[in-house]
């Protein structure tokens, strides 16, 4: 008998504004390692879970507005490290709330020990959870936490 193998439920994994710098782009508050490191970290963690990871990073809000919708019915959960978007895109949050699976928005520093209107996250309200402060370690935190939620 010839069996096709069932493909991996997929996270979605979004970067947004200036995330492409990372390594380069305040190191002391965001570390050295690049958004590349931080995705191969999330992709290794995705595998281990069973899921398979595609990462989409934009500058532009309505790429990424265009990824959450094209996910739907298609992605088993979204991780999300808007950057300054979290603080003000009411059009992702909208798009993140008409997804039909988890959603946990991902932040390398912690927001609520710096800037004042950094404490105030839009994608928070429709999230399933959040996960700051812990560097790098917080990729392999949320698509651990992304692809338990899935699971359930």
């Amino acid at each position: 008998m010839n069996r096709t193998p069932t493909p991996s439920p997929l996270i979605l994994l979004l970067s947004g504004p200036n995330l492409q710098l990372l390594g380069r782009r305040e190191p002391e508050v965001y570390g050295t390692d690049t958004l590349e490191d931080h995705v191969a970290t999330a992709t290794a963690a995705a595998s281990e879970a069973g899921f398979a990871l595609e990462h989409v990073q934009s500058n532009h809000e309505g790429e990424l507005v265009d990824a959450v919708g094209g996910a739907l019915g298609r992605a088993a959960a979204v991780v999300i490290n808007a950057g300054a978007l979290s603080h003000y895109s009411w059009t992702l949050h909208d798009a993140l709330a008409a997804f039909d699976g988890p959603v946990v928005e991902l932040h390398l520093s912690n927001p609520y020990a710096r800037d004042s209107w950094r404490r105030r996250s839009v994608v928070a309200p429709v999230a399933d959870g959040v996960v700051c402060g812990f560097g790098g370690l917080g990729y392999r935190l949320a698509v651990e936490a992304a692809a338990e939620l899935a699971r359930r």
